[in-house]
């Protein structure tokens, strides 16, 4: 049974339960208009738990080089620590499932792999700019405050979204539904309204690890666990500088992003089929050579991946990222496109370059490459030649 948010805060007279219904009933309709698949709502104090999770990650390192997960725990910490007069959350879910497993283009070696939810405009902004039209009609119906979020913003998304009952948090950390499997892009908004609460989501997983196996790296110390710095998305993404030499192997040709754990979900069969507003893959995304990407100079990287998230992460940084998919190839025909690399004015494209040749040059090839390369004075670079065995 549902029941209003005034039930958990008693300093306030609950309001009229029939503005309360007309309210949330309103905002569902809304959310169904802008193509959400799923609308719940929670209060503001329903994860108490998540700031005590979020200090064990951060206390355990499993948050790499995030630091802005630490700069913002506090604020991270419940909904009203972000803005103390939210009394609702209105938690947002909007499928993004492709239409075949993401994992068969791993086959594919001379291809990159990204993943699904970067294959098409930044999701953020899609997302904030539907929320923003549910936003401005309701604060005009209710008279209330309100704010909206996607992703960027100190807000445990995923916790409030299992509180809401959107789904549950899955072993591999990620939201599951019963109707979405693992692919939902979430967004919440913050209002000042007293509305009808849903029920939370119970964790379905039971005693399945498909996902934990299906990790490349290993990065799931533990169910519900993950430490980012053995994830594949967190390497490729947010990570700067070089990928440590022992997980370079293990990226194959996924080259922004890792689908693995979400794809091998067997909730995913479950999911219904997505709404025709759904985000629908860019063509030239879905399976694009590692060559094409590798000739990539600063322009055209920014041109490709206009409107993309793969843009945010600059080119240096995916480049480097393409160049450990081509070092995982075995295809000589990169070699020529990795020498040009060698000499990029940055260091980690030049370095990560020296890995791919290592691996796709034979022998004698990389000894010849090696008498001849120029003189190098970058730390970074020299850790390279020294890890291929050139003093």
């Amino acid at each position: 049974m549902r029941t209003s948010i005034s039930d958990h805060a008693a300093e306030r007279t609950a309001p009229d339960r029939r503005r309360q219904e007309k309210l949330t009933a309103f905002i569902k309709a809304q959310a169904a208009a802008q193509g959400f698949d799923l609308c719940r709502i929670t209060h503001a104090d329903s994860i108490p738990e998540a700031s005590g999770r979020l200090a064990t990650y951060l206390a355990d390192g499993h948050h790499g080089t995030m630091d802005w997960m630490e700069e913002t725990r506090e604020r991270r910490g419940g909904p009203r620590a972000l803005w103390p007069e939210v009394r609702s959350v209105v938690m947002f879910g909007l499928n993004y499932g492709p239409d075949e497993d993401p994992r068969a283009l791993q086959a594919k070696r001379s291809h990159g792999a990204i993943s699904v939810y970067a294959r098409n405009r930044d999701y953020h902004d899609v997302i904030k700019g539907r929320l923003k039209e549910i936003a401005t009609r309701f604060a005009a119906r209710a008279g209330e405050d309100v704010k909206v979020f996607v992703d960027t913003a100190p807000v445990m998304e995923k916790p409030l979204a299992e509180a809401a009952g959107l789904g549950w948090q899955g072993k591999h950390t990620n939201l599951l539904s019963r109707t979405h499997g693992s692919w939902l892009f979430l967004g919440s908004l913050f209002t000042t309204a007293d509305l009808l609460l849903d029920e939370p989501e119970a964790d379905h997983c039971g005693s399945c690890r498909a996902c934990l196996d299906a990790c490349p790296t290993d990065a799931f110390p533990a169910p519900y666990r993950l430490d980012a710095r053995r994830c594949i998305s967190y390497l490729t993404i947010e990570h700067k500088g070089p990928i440590d030499p022992d997980l370079r192997p293990l990226i194959g040709n996924r080259i922004y992003g890792c689908d693995d754990c979400l794809a091998a979900c067997p909730w995913n069969k479950f999911a219904v089929s997505a709404s025709e507003m759904k985000l629908k893959a860019r063509e030239d995304l879905k399976e694009p050579t590692l060559s094409f990407l590798l000739s990539l100079d600063d322009a055209a990287f920014r041109t490709f991946f206009s409107g993309s998230p793969v843009k945010r992460i600059g080119r240096d940084r995916f480049v480097r990222n393409v160049l450990v998919a081509a070092g995982n190839s075995s295809d000589a025909t990169l070699i020529e496109p990795c020498l040009t690399l060698s000499r990029d004015p940055t260091p980690t494209v030049r370095g990560m370059a020296v890995w791919a040749l290592k691996r796709l040059m034979r022998p004698e090839e990389f000894e010849r490459f090696a008498a001849t390369r120029r003189q190098e004075d970058d730390a970074e670079v020299l850790e390279e030649w020294r890890l291929a065995g050139v003093a």
